[in-house]
């Protein structure tokens, strides 16, 4: 079992910089792939960003590539996303995700196995 929190969500003005974190429990957190995905209001959960285990291969969506920056640090279990050049269209809540290594569609939400309870983050015009 893996328990994930979120921490770090808040309120930017457009242009602006936040990074999200993502604890995750459990002693296997390396092997995990982990991924962020953000829901906006009436709208569905859509992917984000993605990084394999050793941190090696990362997957990101068009919409934030050049601006946002998934990485990990394994020694202490957390998962992070940079995000800069924030856009109004970027606010919404952001969820944490794990899933087996295995996974191979890292894009589609049913390939992971654990979800955090979402932060949310609002970018104003």
């Amino acid at each position: 079992q893996v328990q994930l929190v979120e921490s770090g969500g808040g309120l930017v003005q457009a242009g602006g910089s936040l990074r999200v974190s993502c604890a995750a429990s459990g002693r296997t957190f390396s092997s995990y792939v982990m991924a962020w995905f953000r829901q906006a209001p009436g709208k569905e959960r859509e992917f984000v960003a993605a990084i394999r285990g050793s941190g090696g291969n990362t997957y990101y969506t068009d919409a934030v590539k050049g601006r946002f920056t998934i990485f990990r640090d394994n020694a202490k279990n957390t998962v992070y996303l940079q995000m800069n050049s924030l856009r109004p269209e970027d606010t919404g809540v952001y969820y944490c995700a794990a899933g087996e290594p295995f996974i191979t569609s890292v894009r589609q939400p049913r390939g992971y196995n654990y979800w955090g309870q979402g932060t949310q983050v609002t970018v104003s015009s």
